[in-house]
């Protein structure tokens, strides 16, 4: 009876929280929980019980398991913009590489995030609008990288968004393997940082001779 009432109690305590602050609420429990458990264990009862909530709540408040996932992509795609952002490199070409390398540690330290992102860990109806924008704000920041290093002349780039979606293509299938333990060299960094210098090499400005 007494664990009954402390439950009541908690939901009742719980509705006179502010709606915003009880959304937070709900979204940090859905990481804690994607985090803990992965992709599989976010469930409406999973979140709500991590949370101390009703699991009508999580309806009420995010329209059910759809606004739990875009909520969590939108803060992976977030945090996937600022480790591109995140380069304070003076030389543009260094920054570019920087990028390629934070684009993959990215993937090593948010693998249910990167997984929910770009595998469908997480089966859904439709990903928002808004997590739309908040994706097209991370791709933008490469897209600003390429633009940064083409205009010193360090590689050619007539236009930056294909050349930002040919880099996006390339690290991300790396890291698709390497997440997958598909990787068949013994040092999967020294393979994935040869690859982006590779990468790199091919967008180079041609030299006075006509060669990169």
């Amino acid at each position: 009876m007494g664990a009954t009432s402390g439950a009541g109690n908690a939901i009742a305590r719980r509705s006179r929280t502010p709606s915003v602050n009880v959304e937070r609420e709900l979204i940090a429990a859905a990481e804690a929980v994607l985090v803990r458990d992965g992709p599989g264990g976010v469930t409406v009862r999973a979140v709500a019980q991590e949370a101390g909530i009703a699991p009508m709540g999580v309806y009420n408040r995010l329209g059910g398991k759809e606004g739990l996932v875009n909520a969590l992509l939108i803060i992976g795609f977030d945090r996937l913009r600022a480790a591109i952002e995140a380069g304070e490199e003076p030389d543009m070409l260094e920054r570019l590489r920087a990028c390629g390398l934070r684009y993959r540690q990215f993937a090593l330290d948010n693998r249910h995030f990167y997984a929910i992102m770009f595998e469908d860990a997480i089966p859904h109806e439709r990903s928002s609008a808004e997590v739309a924008q908040h994706a097209a704000a991370a791709f933008g920041a490469l897209v600003r990288n390429v633009e940064a290093a083409a205009a010193t002349g360090q590689i050619v780039a007539i236009d930056p968004r294909e050349v930002a979606q040919q880099i996006w293509s390339s690290v991300h299938g790396a890291m698709a393997l390497e997440l997958k333990d598909l990787v068949l060299t013994p040092d999967p960094e020294a393979t994935y940082r040869a690859a982006v210098d590779t990468m790199l090499r091919g967008l180079a400005k041609p030299g006075p001779g006509g060669s990169g």
